[in-house]
């Protein structure tokens, strides 16, 4: 085995001595070179170089050790290591040799530290589970939008049956609701679920709810609708001029109260079951119903309202939103919109009053009596006019947030490099596409996340797949990496099962039975083990762990099969959260790449000496790996417990004990299949002073 294979440090407690240190703090910084190999080991904080003393050998190893006096400034380092008079690079990439190689130095792969920033540690490694609630439960049928009730984008709304297809969009509702979550929170909890995220749940015009009319309020059709002055529906409307329909059905204060209360009662009765509930927050943009812009005309003749910036120039809500010098008042329709969607104006942060509004809003949803534990950001980096505004608010949403409930969590929808945001004082996370859901999306699959692309060459490509999450999981501090929302589906793209079919296209071309044609549930499998073995909080959307498919949105939002459930799936994704929950390395320990061919990949994650081993083969053959467990440094000759293996016919939860020979693992895999397996040492009674223990 090559010597600078045991090189190795990250950014985890292993190797610096606070993961989530304050300035002023004297950091230590470790890492472990090969033994009797090693000459010069140096460190370069931030463009500055120092030698690093050792300070430990053992086994095949030594340790060497640097201190860093932290100001408020952020750190970037890697190391300089001497193996056998070659001279190495040591960086998120791993070992990289310096001699000859212009290459060898690439700071974007350099590890990070940012004094003064921590993120919630309930929130490190916990196992998300995200609801669409049109989508997810009908609890109470009295709220249920009506057919006709009200017209959204030219069309009436349409009440669909639980089972019936999705055919036209963001009028068609399901009937899901808050009441819908409560009822099955027991089920969530017998899961695995830690914390519930649910896409917006305000007063909204559609099923997705992404165009906000009231953020105050949670949508009486989501909530309670105990004064139905509209429940009679005797005829359909004409335009909404006439449409009081909405206002009498919505936005009376005892719906919208009793709504209120309903969500109040939902977080209670998740912090009783110990879990979580976070809320998607829409601030970038509001929604053409709302009260503020009135572009469908729904408040202009109600009484008790002020005229919407839409409607009047004199609007109190003006300066919320930007016009243009097109059109005549009233009813000027040049407005900045997102992405030039009328239904979505886009809110004015130059506005002190609006910014300072949307900040309270931050802290009401996290306070007494709602106590919700977070938020989700929609497109948060669209945010304001440009990027000063941007950072600014989101820094003063941080503080606002923060003061309101110290362990909330700030997670943001983002795309593509997330440092700016992600450096103490905004975000605390983000949505994983780039390090998780799209490199594993593409290894397993060859597919892109909207199925809009099938390249086969990608299945099993194992150089791209580290090489992907090396350069984007270094972009994030260890606080955003463990807390980071590892999916494999959304509300926004096609379901991961899909994906396995390499039907390219969508919905309105390939029609929604294509979305379902070779699927492939084994590669699934495969993708739930990495997701449940993978640094971050691992999340499911609603439905996969039922067998639940669909093309990109609006299919991917297919109601939960309840009464049709896939129940091996969802017993398999049970079993493998259990492996996730029970090993605390997966949820703060490092994480190993283990040398193995093209077609397959293998890592550990590693917690003192804990060691849980992940396997994966692509291949249509079985595989046999011999995986050099001795890097790991928790010793060798030890029994390895097999925890749960994969194949294209299902899966077992009990498997051989495995012996490692010399620091070889030896491992079988079938085609298709994945393996995971788990060292861990148990025991801690002291006799004579001494822990003893044994290794299961």
């Amino acid at each position: 085995m090559e010597k600078t294979r045991l090189i190795y440090s990250d950014t985890t407690s292993e190797y610096i001595s606070n993961t989530q240190p304050e300035a002023g703090e004297k950091l230590k910084i470790r890492i472990r070179t090969p033994r009797k190999a090693t000459g010069k080991v140096m460190i370069v904080v931030n463009d500055e170089i120092s030698a690093m003393k050792r300070v430990r050998r053992k086994g095949e190893f030594e340790f060497y050790e640097a201190s860093v006096v932290l100001t408020e400034e952020v750190i970037r380092y890697y190391f300089k290591v001497t193996v056998d008079d070659e001279d190495y690079i040591y960086d998120y990439r791993g070992v990289t040799p310096e001699s000859g190689n212009p290459d060898a130095l690439d700071e974007r792969y350099s590890f990070k530290v940012i004094p003064g920033f921590a993120t919630p540690d309930w929130a490190k490694g916990a196992v998300f589970y995200q609801i669409y609630v049109d989508r997810f439960c009908n609890g109470d049928t009295s709220n249920d939008v009506r057919t006709g009730e009200y017209k959204y984008i030219d069309k009436l709304t349409e009440a669909k049956a639980w089972n019936d297809s999705i055919d036209s969009g963001i009028n068609e509702h399901f009937g899901g609701d808050l009441q819908g979550v409560i009822d099955k929170l027991d089920y969530l909890k017998d899961l695995g679920v830690d914390v519930i995220y649910l896409n917006p749940i305000f007063v909204s015009p559609s099923n997705h709810k992404y165009d906000i009319a009231d953020y105050d309020h949670v949508d009486p059709h989501f909530g309670v609708i105990t004064k139905d002055e509209g429940a009679v529906l005797d005829s359909p409307l004409k335009d909404n001029t006439e449409a009081t329909r909405f206002i009498k059905r919505v936005t009376s204060e005892e719906n919208l109260n009793a709504s209120n209360e309903l969500f109040s009662k939902l977080t209670a009765e998740a912090h009783a079951r110990g879990m979580r509930v976070i809320l998607d927050g829409v601030f970038n943009h509001c929604g053409s119903f709302n009260k503020w812009i009135d572009v469908e005309r729904i408040y202009e003749k109600a009484p008790g309202y002020p005229k919407g910036a839409y409607v009047s120039k004199d609007s109190p809500y003006h300066d919320y939103f930007t016009f243009g010098n097109k059109g005549e008042w009233p009813y000027n329709s040049d407005y900045e919109a997102w992405w030039d969607y009328n239904t979505l104006p886009k809110l004015n942060y130059n506005c002190k009053e609006l910014y300072d509004y949307i900040l309270k809003i931050g802290a009401k949803w996290v306070s007494e009596p709602y106590n919700a534990d977070g938020w989700r950001l929609d497109v948060a980096a669209d945010l304001g006019p440009n990027k000063e505004v941007n950072h600014a608010f989101w820094k003063d949403f941080r503080n606002a947030v923060k003061a309101a409930k110290p362990d909330a969590i700030i997670l943001a929808e983002h795309y593509g490099d997330a440092s700016d945001w992600l450096n103490g004082g905004q975000w605390d996370t983000v949505m994983n596409y780039d390090a998780f859901m799209e490199p594993v999306t593409w290894f397993l699959t060859g597919m892109e996340k909207h199925s809009d692309e099938y390249r086969p060459e990608l299945i099993g490509d194992t150089d791209s797949f580290w090489n992907s999450m090396a350069l984007c999981s270094a972009r994030m501090s260890m606080p955003s990496l463990q807390t980071a929302m590892n999916e494999l589906s959304n509300h926004d793209h096609s379901r991961f099962l899909t994906r396995t079919t390499h039907n390219a296209g969508r919905v309105e071309k390939l029609g929604a039975e294509a979305a379902v044609r070779g699927a492939d549930k084994s590669v699934l499998r495969q993708a739930v083990i990495m997701q449940m073995t993978w640094t971050g909080a691992p999340t499911l959307y609603y439905g996969d762990e039922a067998g639940v498919a669909g093309f990109t949105d609006p299919d991917n939002r297919r109601v939960y099969p309840w009464g049709n459930e896939d129940k091996d799936l969802i017993a398999f994704h049970k079993a493998a959260i259990k492996i996730h929950k029970e090993s605390k390395e997966l949820s703060l320990g490092s994480l190993m790449r283990l040398p193995v061919a093209k077609g397959s990949v293998a890592y550990a994650r590693v917690y003192g000496k804990d060691a849980t081993i992940t396997v994966v083969n692509t291949m249509n053959i079985e595989m046999e790996y011999k995986l050099p467990v001795s890097l790991l440094g928790i010793g060798t000759g030890r029994k390895y417990r097999t925890l749960l293996t994969t194949d294209e016919n299902g899966y077992k939860t009990k498997g051989k004990r495995l012996k490692d020979e010399d620091g070889v693992l030896t491992v079988r895999v079938k085609p298709g299949g994945a393996v995971v397996l788990r060292r861990k040492r148990i025991g801690n009674k002291k006799k004579n002073g001494k822990k003893s223990g044994r290794v299961e």
